[in-house]
């Protein structure tokens, strides 16, 4: 770093220590006066709660802050320098979840600490598998990396919750755990963490030449000697490992390894070993403070979980950093398609997806199990049955075609084919608001919780799209500030669900992306609204097919950009909010429709959203439906579901096409 540049820096990261220490010795002083740490430090006295609470709990957690942010700013500089990805980090790429997913699975089978450890490992192992397997086929290509590891990501996440609605009273703890609690009551998990990762340490620094090689291109790594292949599988386990280890130790810290080699580079460290000092001492710096202030809250408030500080903490900062940040330009989404051909296949596409619709609502409203076995209902068995399952199904295809229409405007809108509700936030951010009128408005509320569901997508794609807007729309400007929202409202709503409240009980189905409770009068409603929003996206068509083509396109054929682009983001936020009301935010199909209708050669802006409408009905039909099915009489939320049989699919989509 160059001695002109060190000032600014020097003196954030002096400030940032300066506070930490400060709120540490306040929030040590309120347990234990000063002048009795001596004692407790070296003999604390079991008959005195506070000495044992000094040193049994303050000061392992005091130590575990600093091992666990200096970890992830270590995992995040080696996954973002291997990769080449400054979007690469533990949660992003799925490692994080998947590592979450084995711990919560190892504490349903009740298995000793050194197994869970084994079993966070073989979680984080697995997904980096299946993430990294998708993206080599085109070079670990960012966007394809983290389009695997974010899919990757919600697939896990709806396992465990899933684990979750079947297991709520084993499962409860883990959602507090879930959001990052740094709680200790021994030392052990600090014995057991500072040499594991000072291991990694000194494998990183025997690397150290591979690393840097593996920042350069592909051919002159090679050139120089560099077998890139197993320096990148080794480099890459070597993070999956320590991401494993953390995740263990104190569950999802989020933005951390994302956010600590990010202000390192902009600090100006330039060098690899500049980076992996700085942005470990970035985060243990972070997480330090953050724990602090945490402590302090529980003794004025209440006590609430480190990652869901760190969340609400990064996420402004990270808005206010993303200008700062070089990244590439829009891509384009419309790129050497044959307009009179797709004219002529999209009428009989839309023929052929309708009718697999009708078919599927038909096996939904007839098809079914009982405690005989699966039957088929005649006339009277229906007349009964009819009550129940119509609504479920016409609930599940008009949320499904909604999602699917939302995910379509808003990657033409930010011109982005990462982006959707889901990846955005933008469906968390309509839960959010859906969850706080519910607190709110008793009762059905439907015309209450509408709007505020609306307003709160409308709010999260607002910021989006001024905070990508500053640059261009770049794809990574544009999916960081969706990460830093989409985390910080996740972590609120894990926080109400670890909260105790009763309501939050039976609202975590509803998260999870259900149709259970949907009745007759609320499915027409749902339908009604998905009817008139999706009658309004056509007249939208000319405005989508030039946005994705640029802004400096769109100007240039005599588009008003903010009126157009603000009208979108209403449609798509109403969208969006509508379907959230009905199956809750977990659902995936923004993301994949869009996706498989332009892999399967529909780029046009009208036969992309005819086309993957019908494609994110039919799923949620389908999933609906056997969500009630498989585990009969035990129910699976749809939204689950969908993730559950679209994620595999959608992974090797991407696989296939990087052949």
């Amino acid at each position: 770093m160059k001695a002109r540049s060190f000032a600014f820096p020097g003196l954030l990261l002096a400030t940032l220590f300066a506070a930490a220490l400060l709120m540490t010795l306040y929030n040590l002083t309120a347990l234990l006066p000063r002048a009795a740490w001596g004692q407790a430090w070296r003999q604390p006295n079991i008959d005195n709660i506070r000495e044992m609470l000094f040193y049994y709990s303050a000061l392992p957690r005091l130590a575990i802050s600093l091992l666990v942010g200096a970890g992830l700013g270590l995992a995040g500089v080696l996954f973002q320098q291997v990769l080449r990805n400054p979007l690469a980090e533990p949660t992003t790429l799925g490692v994080a979840t998947g590592a979450q997913l084995g711990v919560t699975v190892a504490t349903l089978w009740a298995l000793p600490l050194a197994f869970q450890q084994i079993a966070a490992l073989a979680g984080a192992g697995l997904v980096a598998l299946l993430v990294f397997g998708a993206a080599w086929g085109k070079r670990l290509s960012p966007v394809t990396l983290i389009l695997a590891g974010l899919v990757m990501s919600m697939y896990c996440g709806a396992l465990n919750q899933l684990l979750a609605i079947f297991n709520h009273d084993a499962l409860q703890n883990m959602f507090l755990w879930s959001t990052g609690t740094l709680n200790q009551t021994d030392w052990r998990s600090v014995s057991a963490l500072w040499p594991r990762l000072l291991g990694a340490l000194m494998l990183v620094l025997l690397m150290l030449r591979p690393l840097t090689l593996m920042g350069l291109d592909d051919g002159v790594a090679r050139n120089l000697g560099l077998a890139l292949s197993l320096a990148r599988l080794l480099a890459l386990t070597l993070a999956v490992a320590i991401s494993a280890l953390l995740v263990n130790a104190v569950g999802i810290v989020g933005f951390i390894g994302l956010f600590a080699p990010l202000l390192a580079r902009m600090f100006g460290a330039r060098r690899l070993l500049a980076r992996l000092a700085l942005a470990a001492v970035i985060g243990a710096l972070i997480l330090w403070l953050s724990d602090q202030l945490i402590v302090w809250l529980a003794t004025v408030w209440r006590e609430i979980s480190t990652g869901t500080v760190t969340a609400l903490l990064g996420a402004p900062l990270l808005l206010w950093l993303l200008p700062r940040l070089r990244t590439s330009r829009e891509p384009s989404m419309s790129q050497g398609e044959s307009v009179r051909q797709e004219r002529r296949r999209v009428a009989a596409s839309a023929l052929i997806g309708t009718g697999l619709l009708l078919a599927l609502l038909a096996i939904a409203l007839v098809l079914g199990r009982d405690a005989v076995g699966w039957r088929w209902a005649d006339a009277g068995m229906l007349t009964d049955l009819w009550q129940w399952r119509w609504p479920r199904a016409l609930a599940a295809l008009s949320a499904g075609m909604m999602l699917a229409a939302a995910g379509c405007i808003i990657q033409r809108l930010t011109g982005n084919d990462m982006a959707s509700p889901e990846v955005l936030g933008i469906s968390s951010g309509a839960a959010f608001g859906v969850v706080v009128m519910l607190f709110l408005v008793p009762g059905d509320a439907f015309g209450w919780l509408l709007p505020a569901g609306s307003l709160g997508a409308a709010i999260t794609l607002l910021v989006i799209t001024v905070a990508g807007g500053r640059g261009g729309f770049s794809p990574e400007r544009m999916l960081l500030a969706g990460m830093a929202l989409s985390t910080a409202f996740t972590m609120l709503l894990m926080l109400l669900l670890a909260s105790g409240d009763p309501r939050m009980a039976t609202l975590l189905t509803w998260i999870s992306g259900s149709t259970y409770n949907v009745s007759g009068e609320r499915a027409l409603r749902t339908a009604g609204v998905m009817a008139l929003l999706l009658a309004l996206t056509p007249l939208c068509r000319r405005w989508l097919q030039v946005l994705a083509l640029g802004g400096a396109t769109a100007r240039g054929v005599g588009i008003a950009l903010t009126p157009v682009r603000i009208t979108l983001l209403l449609l798509a936020a109403t969208l969006t909010a509508a379907a959230t009301l009905t199956i809750g935010p977990l659902s995936f199909v923004g993301l994949m429709a869009p996706h498989i209708a332009r892999m399967l050669g529909f780029r046009r802006s009208l036969a992309q959203l005819i086309i993957a409408a019908l494609l994110g009905g039919a799923l949620m039909v389908a999933a609906d439906w056997c969500g009630r099915m498989i585990l009969f009489p035990d129910q699976i939320p749809a939204g689950l579901l969908a993730t559950f049989i679209g994620a595999p699919y959608f992974v090797l989509l991407l696989r296939r096409q990087g052949k």
